[in-house]
């Protein structure tokens, strides 16, 4: 008896080891499988797909922001950005952008990325099927609502909202935004972080190749620089190089798609009646310019649509 007594508790032993054991590995699995690719919201963007086209051109390792950590510049990346520079014989980059980061804020921002995260992103582009949609409300209620360029909130809350996190520009888009949101320049060349300096110092540059605006009013702590190693990625990965540039529309959906868990995109693409046009501005009822088919940032953007990976709200 006292031997199956042993025998019975070195058996039991060995179960609880290996129920512990296991139970530890499948911790382990769930924490790390959680942490690469899930989040708080029930579709987590990061999450990997079957999709072999979304997971081939999704790379969070692309810094969509300039820091003084990641500002060197590989050659190619480098060889890229220039060549966006119309010929400008700019080789300043490294003076300009240490002046830069003894201005504006120079570290890395939203790396807190986890499994009981989920912000919430919307993506404002300045369509006139935002008339008469009645969706201020709604993107309001997100953590982020990224605005473009001189797109305006005054007189058209009711469609477009009140709320402004982050406003994308560059020199000639500028705009005045208020205390607590983000400016983030979209920088094509050297000249858009040399004014971004200057719009906040001396006001010198007051024009690239157009008549600019000499300042902005910003908050100096809140002011963010797109990389250009991100330019790149939105322009030669997921535009396949088409076009001269990606726009800053483009450039903020992407982005959000790298800071964001959940994103939502408004005021993209034609009216109900195939217009194209800006919300705030005025327009014939008669006017017609086709649906923009070849339009191929529309159809990526579509194309994360039915990826499940944004929602898209065509307004009317």
């Amino acid at each position: 008896m006292p031997l199956l007594m042993h025998y019975s508790g070195f058996y039991n032993m060995a179960v609880i080891c290996v129920i512990t054991l296991s139970m530890l590995l499948v911790f382990q699995t769930t924490v790390d499988e959680v942490s690469e690719g899930m989040c708080a919201c029930k579709h987590c963007v990061r999450q990997q797909t079957h999709s072999i086209w979304f997971n081939e051109l999704y790379d969070r390792s692309i810094p969509p922001l300039l820091t003084r950590e990641n500002y060197v510049l590989s050659e190619d990346i480098y060889k890229y950005w220039k060549g966006l520079q119309k010929n400008r014989n700019e080789d300043n980059y490294t003076a300009v952008v240490e002046k830069l980061f003894s201005l504006f804020p120079d570290k890395s921002q939203y790396l807190d990325a986890s499994p009981k995260r989920c912000r919430t992103c919307a993506v404002i582009g300045n369509s006139g099927n935002l008339k008469g949609s009645s969706y201020g409300g709604l993107i309001d209620l997100h953590n982020f609502v990224i605005r473009i360029n001189m797109g305006p909130t005054k007189g058209y809350e009711k469609d477009v909202g009140t709320k402004t996190t982050h406003r994308f520009i560059y020199p000639e888009s500028a705009t005045d935004v208020d205390n607590s949101t983000h400016l983030v320049l979209t920088p094509f060349k050297v000249l858009d972080m040399e004014w971004l300096i200057s719009a906040f110092t001396t006001k010198n540059i007051t024009s690239t190749y157009k008549k600019i605006r000499p300042s902005v009013k910003a908050n100096r702590d809140k002011v963010m620089i797109l990389h250009p190693a991100f330019i790149k990625y939105v322009h030669e990965i997921w535009l396949l190089k088409r076009g001269k540039y990606p726009s800053t529309g483009f450039l903020g959906i992407i982005f959000a798609l790298h800071v964001c868990d959940k994103v939502s995109t408004f005021g993209f693409g034609a009216d109900q009646y195939g217009n194209w046009f800006h919300y705030f501005e005025k327009t014939s009822n008669k006017l017609r310019t086709g649906a923009h088919s070849g339009s191929f940032e529309f159809d990526t953007m579509m194309q994360l649509y039915l990826e499940n990976k944004i929602q898209v709200f065509r307004g009317r």
